[in-house]
Formats: structure tokens, sequence, C-alpha cells
């Protein structure tokens, strides 16, 4: 059966027991907020925005809009220090609001211990996918297959109906967005396999040119997320995997038949003023009109 997982809109109360942020949960309407008038803000009234690199395009996006300035001057106000920086940037009373994927489990525990609780918003529709050489054979696995690569029952692609070579399973470091992501939505951290120190890539981009140029030929496989391999950081010698006949297109990431759903979050501390500017920046980008200037930068809008 496949395994689709709910979109996220939920506080997350450190103080007492969590869900595991990757468990399946009743999908909630994920339809925009109704319109609102444009918001504008100063340089000076602007929130502290942190992010993941994924989410750099969309906070380029909303301030350009939000600021009314070109995306060139409103560039030099978006710093964003990576998933587990912005977290601890967050939880640390460093940043207003972050742009990220879901928080992992030890970004969920310093929180905790900081007497924090976090109110995570899914603000765009995403997909997690997988990735290989464009000469490799497969361009089609089960989610099954998947899970059983990267717990490392399956080592070669013979096995999947490709070619008798080794199968390359690259990974990327703990508590990187992409890391988290697989553990949350694919495999738990008790199921996958340990990599060797060479699979692990500390770069998102440098993971999708590795399984583009592995020794020149197709041993191997990685994961990202659909808008980053495609419109941050695409390479012509990669293809993405369908999963369980599904290819993964905006399309599909939006009416929800691609198997592996998920979201890019804002992410706010639940002490947040409900009338402070992050918050304000927030219900905007719920908006249609916030939802549309995602779409523009590339992002798949929330709803169908």
């Amino acid at each position: 059966m496949k395994k689709k997982i709910a979109f996220l809109f939920l506080t997350l109360l450190l103080a007492g027991s969590v869900s595991s942020c990757g468990s399946d949960s009743k999908e909630p309407d994920q339809t925009p907020a109704p319109e609102q008038a444009s918001l504008k803000l100063s340089v000076a009234e602007y929130p502290k925005v942190d992010g993941s690199t994924a989410t750099i395009p969309l906070s380029e996006a909303v301030a350009t809009a939000v600021l009314d300035m070109s995306i060139e001057e409103a560039r030099q106000y978006i710093v964003h220090n990576k998933t587990h920086e912005a977290y601890v940037n967050l939880i640390d009373g460093n940043a207003d609001i972050i742009f990220v994927t879901s928080p992992s489990k030890e970004e969920l525990a310093y929180a905790k211990g900081k007497g924090v609780t976090l109110n995570v918003v899914p603000v765009v529709s995403e997909g997690f996918v997988f990735l290989t050489n464009r000469n490799n054979p497969v361009s089609d696995l089960s989610l099954q297959q998947v899970k059983d690569i990267y717990a490392g029952k399956i080592t070669n692609w013979k096995e999947v109906g490709g070619e008798d070579r080794k199968i390359i399973a690259y990974q990327r470091p703990q508590n990187s967005g992409s890391q988290t992501g697989m553990l949350d939505l694919v495999l738990g951290p008790e199921e996958i396999m340990d990599a060797p120190v060479e699979q692990i890539i500390g770069e998102m981009g440098a993971l999708i040119d590795a399984v583009a140029v592995y020794t020149n030929e197709e041993d191997a496989i990685g994961y990202s997320y659909f808008y980053y391999a495609t419109d941050m950081w695409s390479n012509d010698e990669v293809k993405l995997l369908a999963i369980d006949g599904v290819p993964p297109d905006k399309e599909t990431i939006r009416d929800g038949s691609y198997p592996i759903q998920t979201a890019y979050y804002a992410v706010l501390r639940n002490d947040e003023p409900e009338d402070s500017n992050a918050s304000k920046l927030l219900k905007w980008i719920l908006s249609n009109q916030g939802q549309q200037i995602a779409e523009e930068a590339g992002y798949v809008k929330l709803g169908t």
C-alpha cells in the first residue's frame, strides 16, 4: 500500500509528549486563506527570517512583495543559515519566523529543553524525490523497494530490473532537511543503514552532482526535494524516479497522487503574538495573494 504522508498543520506541544513529525495524520483543509489586503512592511518592520537553502527563493519572493522593492534590493535582507541552524536560531530567539522542512527529533528535543513550543504550518506543497543517473535503465521503483535499498536489503540494481551493478545509496548528514525528510517520510532512524563516510554528502546540490557523475556509470541513487532538484539545482545527467508508477511533477504533487507528500513550513515560536509582523507575514503567505507569489517563484501552492 502506498505510503502517503499527510501535511502537518499543528502546534507541537514540546512540554509534553509530541507526535513524530513524519507520522500519518488526518490531512487538514489546504485551501488558501481568504484574500486579504496586501501586506506592506518597511525594512525596519520586517521580521527576522531564517530558513533552509531550498526556501531561499520563497523568502526572496515574499520579501520582494511585502517590502515593495526589486528582488535584487530585497535579497540583501534575506539570510538563510540552512535548516538546523534556522531551527536553533528560532528556538534561541534569534529569528522570528523560519521557512524550512519539518523539525528533526534532535531539534524537537532542543526546543523542549529550552521550554519552547513550535507552531509548524505548511505554506507550500512539496514532494520527496529519489534520483539516479539519466542512463540508468530503472525509471520506477516501488516505495518498498526504496525502503529496502536504504535498509541495505537490496544492494544490486538487477534486483529492481536494472543492470548487474552495486547500488551506491547516497545519504545526507543528520539534521539536514533532506535527511530528516528521509527518516520521517520513508524510513525511521532504526531502519536506515549506516552509510560509509564517502556516501554522506554535506550539500544537497553536491548530492545531485554526485549521482550525476559517479564513476561515469549509473550506480548511484540519492534523494532530495522536488523544488530543489528541478528549480534550484537541476542537472541534465540526473532523472527523478517514479514511485509506485507515479512520476514526481507539479501536478502529481498538487493533486496528492505522488506517494511521498510533504511541504515546506513556516515555523514560529508559539509565544509569537498574533498581531506581530511575523504572524502577519504568515497569514499573508497563506492568503490567495501569498500563494500566488509562491507559485510564481516555482513552488506548488497549497490546495488543488
